[in-house]
């Protein structure tokens, strides 16, 4: 059918030889593209309208978030380092984790696919569920406060550095792995020696990635009663205390800003 659609093209070349050029699908594409933008629009119910003549209201919003309200910021203490403790242990115990997740889930290494789809299904359950979602499960389970919130960024880091993990063990380079099984080391003790060193930079960058996402994740979990700063920022804006607001949001720019800083440059040595 999409011969049909997209003709081919000839050129005779001057020794009379025809040359049949490549189809392009581009312009089908874009077709496509524009059929699913329209009908996302008709089932949204979006309408440009609205966003023509209200767009101003965010910047009346921000406007009143300045200047941030200074007096607030004693509160704002504990809160924040409440989101930085249950982001980093959040962060570590999903990491660590990943590992044996991530070998699970590797075809290359774990010959049994049973364990191989169900571990690859568990994380794709996983990814599939927001954090919020996840947190506000785990407030059920475990009670209101930063256990919860430290629980759903566990799964989520689980999650993200597992199935990053598994692909690169995946692609790995498997001939020395294999010499060392042929020389009686356990599949286990092959992946240590063999795999483990080709993966480490990446998994080490990728954990280090999802530790920079987690604290501003852990930042939004309070709305779910997950702890942290998120509490502080669901009361004000409930309050419509948007100076408040003003201060809580450039507290966390800064503080995300230095983590990703420090972030970096860790990342720029594994490579």
């Amino acid at each position: 059918m999409f011969n049909k659609l997209v003709p081919e093209k000839r050129m005779v070349l001057p020794n009379g030889k025809v040359v049949v050029e490549k189809r392009s699908y581009t312009p089908l594409i874009v077709l496509v593209l524009l059929l699913a933008t329209y009908a996302s629009i008709q089932f949204t119910g979006f309408e440009f309208q609205v966003l023509r003549t209200r767009w101003n209201e965010f910047f009346v919003i921000v406007g009143q978030m300045i200047p941030p309200n200074w007096d607030y910021f004693p509160h704002l203490s504990k809160p924040l380092l409440d989101t930085i403790k249950m982001s980093l242990l959040g962060s570590i115990l999903g990491a660590m984790t990943a590992i044996p997740v991530a070998v699970l889930s590797s075809s290359n290494i774990i010959k049994f696919k049973p364990v191989v789809i169900f571990t690859k299904f568990t994380l794709s359950v996983l990814r599939t569920l927001p954090t919020l979602v996840t947190a506000l499960i785990a407030t059920f389970i475990f009670g209101l406060g930063t256990v919860a919130g430290t629980v759903a960024i566990f799964l989520f880091t689980v999650a993200y550095v597992g199935k990053l993990t598994y692909e690169q063990i995946e692609t790995a380079d498997m001939k020395a792995f294999e010499a060392m099984e042929s020389l009686g080391l356990t599949r286990i003790q092959a992946f240590r020696f063999a795999i483990m060193p080709q993966i480490l930079p990446n998994y080490l960058s990728t954990s280090l990635f999802c530790f920079e996402g987690n604290v501003r994740y852990a930042a939004i979990l309070g709305y779910v009663g997950a702890g942290g700063i998120g509490l502080l920022l669901n009361e004000s804006l409930g309050w419509r205390d948007y100076s408040s607001v003003g201060m809580i949001l450039l507290l966390l720019a800064v503080t995300v800003l230095i983590i990703e800083s420090i972030s970096e440059h860790f990342r720029k040595k594994l490579i």
